[in-house]
């Protein structure tokens, strides 16, 4: 084989009479790489490497790059979501021009409204202070309902997935102190790290002389103008918890009529059960806020198109303190029959879940055919699904005069309170339908699946007349248990928080849901149990206020860890599986019976704090509240496109029972709430 023969390159350079000059460009490109490839390897090398430093230190010379990528990514988030409340900021000026810049949307859905634009042209939405970049072609997200119908549920209900959310550096705003005159006379704030108007109104005209003597009408879009400030003083207090609900109540009404829960971004609704779960939840809370028209109206769907003779399965649990408590609640606030036979028709139809070897009931029941299984993956029901629906199965004995209901629940608590696997009184978190006994024993909470256990205890022996002492010795015992196995205090700042024990190894979390029971503490102590119980009660409250002051939305996350270590670092750690809000409601129903015994002012201050949170971050304007995704970022806390029916039923009720002066509504010597806040009456004393 013979070398491949060279090839020589002329390189010419002509001109033409116009002076124009023509190269041989091939030639020097070739030339150029003949001279890189006769370099050494590590030469090269080292080249790359140097030019590869240029670029790195060149970016990095220029974080306002990043800093556009970062809210292009930012505002890409919330372009599709067009349905969430617009706060508009006061007028910032151009330094440069002196004109008004257009207002910034701060951690809300919709774009911020540019005055000069024009009418039909699209406007982009910007964070806070971040330049505008060309807009890419979105992408459409789709926020999936978490829990379908059973009809659709291969494996049992779908429990809701956590997301986790990319957190967002806060964009810190400042507030232009040179606006026109006209504006100073509304007063903005800056809330927690984004700027926010001093009210929430809603596009419900305000219904009470108070009301109409402290502020104009709510405009027709709240998004083009700042809506007047509320006061702190009780009656606008009142009148913002009840533009809430009318808030809520208009985006369910709109979109989701009949079914159980809203969906209020996409403007649909979700279906767990199909009963109409948010407005049978809901209708006591709009008894008591004294909204007729709405109450009139929901009554009617309750007359006319509720029914349970439906081949569906439905949560025990769920269903009896959601449906059934709602409706025995409804019907002692109104006296009327309706929803005592309606009470009576869903106890009856749940009784099957009953019929098990060991009476433990089965977590599931059909309430069309009269058959109960447990869930598919398991045989277990969990401690707080049986241990939590004495108080309206109890009552509804009471009320028909039918004692087959209180007798199966009462058994349930008989079989646990002799159950061996306990631990200073606290219990596991399951419990086996077939053997009668508890499993993953060594496993002690007060969170999810056993919170509403030592609720209970208590709550039924005060709805009794306090005449069961095996209820009580189990309480007391629990609350030493817990001070004993679960209670700690943080390093930095000395909080006290409830944990979790796994096998005799402590874990320092603690859900959301732990935060009932400063309220029931303080509950037991009014009603004569040992003080030191509203002791640990004050101590708790402070913990839970900070699991929402300590978050940049003012929102408390799901689960939070708390810091052992005695250094200047934070109390509260929150991972980022554990940053999303679903609008509970244990934190203001804490609130609520600590002002009840205390008359501390600052329990009301926190509850105001909170309402004005869930305005700021979870308030859709088409209607509706949304729970989120990460509390962490209030430039983008990420709505997840769901309102629990808790919301109306709990939230917003013991909101507005914190903030009235009314000592005799709902009083808490003639009622007990159930773990859904439906009121329920305490018995007489039985003579003796």
């Amino acid at each position: 084989m013979y070398p491949p023969s060279r090839k020589d390159f002329i390189s010419l350079t002509l001109s033409d009479p116009h002076s124009n000059t023509y190269n041989n460009g091939k030639h020097r490109r070739q030339s150029c790489w003949r001279k890189w490839k006769q370099l050494s390897r590590l030469q090269r090398s080292l080249i790359l490497f140097l030019l590869a430093l240029l670029l790195i230190f060149g970016l990095l010379s220029y974080p306002s790059i990043t800093e556009q990528w970062r809210g292009w990514s930012d505002r890409e988030d919330w372009l599709e979501l067009n349905d969430r409340d617009v706060k508009d900021l006061p007028p910032i000026l151009d330094q440069a021009t002196g004109k008004g810049l257009p207002p910034v949307a701060g951690p809300h859905v919709l774009p911020a409204v540019d005055p000069d634009a024009d009418a039909g042209a699209p406007v982009e939405p910007r964070g806070p202070n971040i330049p505008i970049l060309p807009r890419p072609p979105t992408k459409i997200k789709t926020f999936p309902n978490k829990r379908g119908p059973p009809s659709l549920q291969k494996d049992g209900n779908i429990s809701d997935t956590v997301r986790e959310v990319k957190q967002v550096p806060e964009v810190a705003q400042e507030e232009e102190e040179e606006g026109q005159e006209e504006d100073k006379e509304k007063k903005i704030v800056s809330w927690r790290g984004a700027m926010i108007e001093a009210d929430q109104a809603t596009e419900t005209p305000p219904s009470t002389n108070e009301r109409e003597a402290a502020a104009p009408p709510a405009p027709a879009n709240p998004a083009d103008t700042v809506p007047p400030e509320v006061s702190s003083g009780t009656v606008d207090r009142l009148e913002a918890v009840c533009d809430a609900f009318r808030h809520a109540w208009k985006g369910y009404k709109d979109y989701a009529w009949g079914h159980d829960e809203l969906k209020p971004i996409s403007r649909s609704f979700g279906e767990w059960f199909g009963l109409g779960l948010t407005l049978i939840d809901s209708l006591d809370t709009m008894w008591i806020l004294g909204l007729k028209e709405e109450f009139a109206e929901a009554k009617d769907w309750v007359e006319k198109e509720l029914s349970f003779d439906k081949n569906v399965d439905v949560n025990l649990f769920e269903t009896t303190i959601r449906v059934l408590g709602g409706l025995l609640s409804t019907y002692h606030l109104t006296g009327d029959q309706l929803f005592l036979e309606k009470a009576k028709d869903i106890g009856s139809r749940l009784m099957p879940a009953f019929k098990t070897p060991s009476k433990i009931p089965f977590s599931d029941v059909n309430i069309g055919r009269g058959t109960a299984h447990p869930p598919r993956w398991t045989s277990d029901s969990t401690l707080a699904e049986v241990t939590s629906i004495q108080l309206e199965f109890r009552e509804l004995s009471r009320l028909t005069q039918d004692p087959q209901y209180q007798e199966v629940v009462n058994e349930v608590m008989k079989l646990v309170h002799k159950l061996p696997g306990k631990q200073d009184g606290l219990v596991p978190m399951f419990i086996n339908t077939n053997s009668g006994q508890f499993t993953h024993k060594g496993v002690f909470t007060l969170g999810a699946r056993a919170d509403s256990y030592y609720e209970y205890l208590l709550k039924q022996w005060i709805q009794g007349g306090k005449t069961e002492d095996d209820l009580l010795e189990d309480y007391l015992q629990a609350v030493e248990g817990v001070k004993k196995h679960l209670l700690r205090q943080t390093g930095p700042n000395k909080l006290t928080f409830v944990g979790e024990l796994s096998h005799t190894r402590f874990n320092p979390k603690m859900d959301h849901l732990v935060c009932f029971l400063p309220g029931t503490l303080a509950l037991g102590a009014h009603n004569g149990l040992p003080g030191d119980h509203m002791d640990l009660a004050v101590q708790l409250m402070e913990t839970c206020h900070q699991m929402y002051k300590q978050m940049e939305t003012g929102l408390s996350p799901e689960i939070v860890h708390f810091n052992l270590q005695a250094s200047d670092g934070h109390d509260v750690v929150v991972k980022p599986a554990d940053r999303h809000n679903l609008l509970r409601p244990e934190t203001v129903e804490s609130l609520f019976y600590m002002y009840r015994f205390t008359k501390d002012t600052k329990y009301r201050d926190w509850g105001w704090d909170i309402l004005h949170s869930f305005n700021n971050y979870t308030k859709v304007p088409g209607g509706g509240y949304t729970s989120i995704n990460n509390v962490r970022d209030p430039v983008n806390p990420g709505p997840r496109d769901k309102m629990e029916s808790f919301f109306l039923g709990e939230t917003l009720k013991y909101l507005y029972l914190l903030f009235s002066d009314d000592m005799e509504l709902l009083s808490l010597d003639k009622y007990v709430f159930n773990t859904e806040a439906h009121a329920l009456p305490i018995w007489p004393s039985p003579p003796k």
